[in-house]
């Protein structure tokens, strides 16, 4: 039984509770914000669950019960009979009562589980149960523990545990104990996961909570340990996120059922997963731009400069191939916004293409039609960009037509290196538990850097040969923002980047120009051979070096409206994508561009400029 709390959407109940539906969620959990604001009856809202195929799971919250003197309790509980006769309306058999936080409170336990005990049978008078939770900023109970103790001392049968995972785990790393408790007193567990973060624990769980698989929580230890006590009731999705509470209700509840499906499946893991397997990347096949007709000349003539050559066109589209060696890149006219560049798509070479595509929309990815191209199956990732699964070697070509263009030796480019796409503000996370979830790639690392326009998060994330990094303003733009919304990067791989460099300056192609305050703060920090610096200097490269190699790159102007090409080097074990040299190069794109562009400035848009 799969189940999410109204509060994880945004909008009306009305619309919450059917992007639930559509989500495939078996239940939900009633919060009382949402019924209060709702022009509905609790019965008008049983009637629409029930034709929704929705069982209300738990009606919440109820705050600030126990461990109360006599007169705060008597009103304690004639608000808890209201909420019974409600509850009864609405169809709801189950309450959840967290630790109080309320200044009447006491540090009693005894007093505790003898209120709670008089709770649970005036409940269970109207057939309903109570789950104590406790709050993890509770007054005097605000660890799963406590609450447990105050549980058993009560001993009625009507009174149970409700385990929320954020408040255990943001508590208390060492959650092996929940094993221990039976089954039958766990009345209710729900799901939170969240990034490590240093600050207040209410303010954490208010703002920051994410859907599982997308934090640093181990949730997969957590619910393994919550099946071990044989517990059969409903898991449950409690997400309090700011994005979510504006984002569009049904595409923020697929992401919640994606997130449920790919932890069930690794918690089942090995013979019993619930999900077809992932089947193994093992190379960018392709990248799909679709470019406006004015902006074709401008990209024929980038990449010609980048030493590739217009190899073969689809034999029953306008998509023209450009190739060198084995990067691949597939061009279409489709681009609709005068002087638009884009990319639209990726093609992934996968060991088994059928099963990708099944995993795929197992995990409710969009099916598209059979790619152009590739004939074979493609789906859409959360931001609307194709994702093609491709058969190892050439066998996908013979959809192409070969040119009478002689290729030539190119300037040394092997391959893609990584694709780097930016992300909407609100569909950062959706977007990597998508690409984790769907395609098994593993996150390598997460970096902040200071770009001229605010702070911006990178994720980079890979698997055999495919390498993905999404980037994402931190913070939403205001009127003041760069020209260049939402930018994308394609990064090409070669053996010997001074070579390259110099073969790309031959064909007329120009660098983008980096400053001279550069080079001079990497030699006062690395302090690189003179020879190196100077090498460096001279073609525009940047330079980084981590514990296990070292990393050379260099970026062409925009191309376009959104896109530019970037030429890597990896020395060694390197494992990054230079994400401190970001800000430099940023900051030599806005030059550039003010410079030719003649766009005022205070432009809206929704990312970094790059």
């Amino acid at each position: 039984m799969r189940s999410i709390a109204t509060v994880c959407l945004s909008g009306t109940l009305e619309e919450k509770l059917a992007a639930a539906a559509r989500a495939g969620f078996d239940g939900v959990e009633i919060f009382e914000n949402d019924l209060i604001a709702s022009p509905w009856s609790p019965s008008e809202i049983r009637a629409r669950c029930a034709d929704l195929g929705l069982s209300i799971e738990l009606y919440q919250p109820f705050r600030d019960f126990e461990a109360v003197p006599p007169q705060v309790l008597a009103t304690n509980l004639r608000r808890a009979e209201r909420k019974f006769e409600l509850m009864g309306e609405l169809g709801a058999d189950l309450l959840l009562v967290c630790s109080s936080v309320s200044p009447d409170a006491l540090d009693d336990d005894d007093l505790a589980a003898e209120q709670l005990h008089a709770l649970a049978d005036r409940a269970a008078q109207h057939g309903i149960r109570i789950a104590y939770e406790a709050l993890a900023w509770g007054r005097f109970v605000n660890t799963w523990e406590h609450s447990w103790r105050i549980v058993r001392a009560a001993g009625h049968p009507a009174l149970g545990l409700c385990l929320d995972s954020f408040h255990v785990l943001s508590r208390t790393p060492d959650v092996t104990g929940i094993a221990e408790v039976p089954g039958r007193e766990l009345f209710f567990v729900q799901l939170a996961d969240a990034p490590h973060l240093d600050m207040d624990v209410l303010q954490w769980s208010r703002h920051h909570r994410l859907f599982p698989g997308q934090g640093a929580f181990d949730l997969t230890g957590f619910t393994n340990l919550v099946w071990r006590t044989g517990y059969q009731g409903p898991i449950s999705l409690e997400v309090f996120n700011d994005v979510y509470r504006q984002a569009d209700p049904g595409s923020t509840a697929v992401d919640a059922m994606r997130s449920l499906l790919d932890l069930q499946d690794r918690c089942a893991g090995g013979e019993s997963s619930v999900l077809p397997a992932a089947a193994g990347l093992t190379a960018t096949a392709f990248a799909r731009l679709a470019v406006h007709h004015d902006s074709a000349v401008e990209v024929a003539e980038s990449l010609a400069a980048l030493g590739f050559t217009h190899h073969a066109n689809h034999r029953t589209s306008p998509v023209r191939m450009w190739r060198q060696g084995a990067a691949t890149l597939l061009v279409s006219s489709t681009a609709t916004t005068p002087g638009g560049a884009e990319i639209s798509g990726l093609g992934l070479e996968s060991t088994d293409p059928a099963a990708s595509a099944r995993r795929a929309v197992a995990l409710l990815a969009p099916q598209l039609s059979p790619d152009v191209g590739t004939g074979t199956t493609a789906v859409a990732d959360p931001d609307g960009l194709s994702v093609a699964f491709c058969p190892q070697g050439d066998e996908w070509l013979t959809a192409f037509l070969p040119t009478v263009e002689a290729e030539d030796d190119g300037i040394g480019l092997t391959g893609i290196d990584h694709i780097a796409l930016a992300q909407p503000f609100d569909r950062f996370d959706e977007v990597a538990l998508f690409y984790r979830s769907v395609l098994g790639l593993r996150p390598r690392d997460d970096t902040e850097y200071a770009a001229p326009f605010g702070l911006v998060r990178s994720r980079s994330l890979g698997n055999g040969g495919v390498h993905l990094v999404l980037t994402r303003p931190l913070l939403r733009r205001g009127e003041w923002a760069p020209h260049v919304p939402d930018p994308q990067h394609i990064a090409f791989a070669t053996d010997d980047i001074f070579a390259t460099a110099k073969a790309f300056r031959a064909r007329g192609g120009a660098a983008l120009s980096i400053p001279d305050n550069y080079y001079d703060d990497l030699e006062a920090r690395l302090a690189l051979p003179e020879e190196l610096l100077a090498e460096l200097r001279e073609f525009d490269l940047l330079y980084d070096r981590d514990e296990g190699g070292e990393f050379f790159h260099f970026s062409t102007p925009m191309i376009g409206s959104r896109v530019f090409f970037e030429v890597t080097q990896r020395v060694g074990g390197y494992r990054g994508i230079g994400s401190v040299n970001a800000p430099v190069r940023m900051a030599a794109h806005r030059s550039l561009r003010t410079t030719a562009d003649s766009a005022p400035r205070g432009v809206s848009a929704s990312g970094p400029d790059r």
